[in-house]
């Protein structure tokens, strides 16, 4: 039944031939770039957050699952929570410095932003 999602297969025309197997693409991930190639910028984000302040980590060049080990570790290790999806990392709080120091332990390349 998985295969017979007709939301999937809408503005597709569709041929008469009965063998016909429409495939639906697949989009490939970019791989993830070595932490010393990464140019990840370290800045803090308040808007649409009810005043709270949050660090921001963007420029990071990899797969979703890569994304999500980074944003734990940083996470693990300030303490605080926050969450990595979109190609972001955001972290609760404003830990720019500790963060980018972090970053460079791993062996990122990380510059402070704003």
């Amino acid at each position: 039944m998985a295969d017979n999602n007709w939301k999937d297969r809408l503005g597709v025309v569709f041929s008469t031939n009965p063998d016909f197997q429409y495939t639906l693409k697949e989009e490939a991930e970019a791989a993830t770039l070595e932490p010393s190639k990464q140019k990840l910028i370290v800045g803090i984000d308040r808007r649409n957050r009810g005043g709270k302040q949050v660090t921001l980590i963007t420029g990071f060049v990899g797969t979703a699952d890569d994304l999500k080990e980074l944003g734990r570790t940083l996470k693990t290790r300030l303490g605080v929570g926050g969450s990595a999806k979109d190609g972001e990392i955001t972290v609760q709080g404003d830990f720019r410095d500790k963060v980018v120091e972090i970053l460079k332990s791993l062996g990122y390349n990380a510059k402070r932003g704003n």
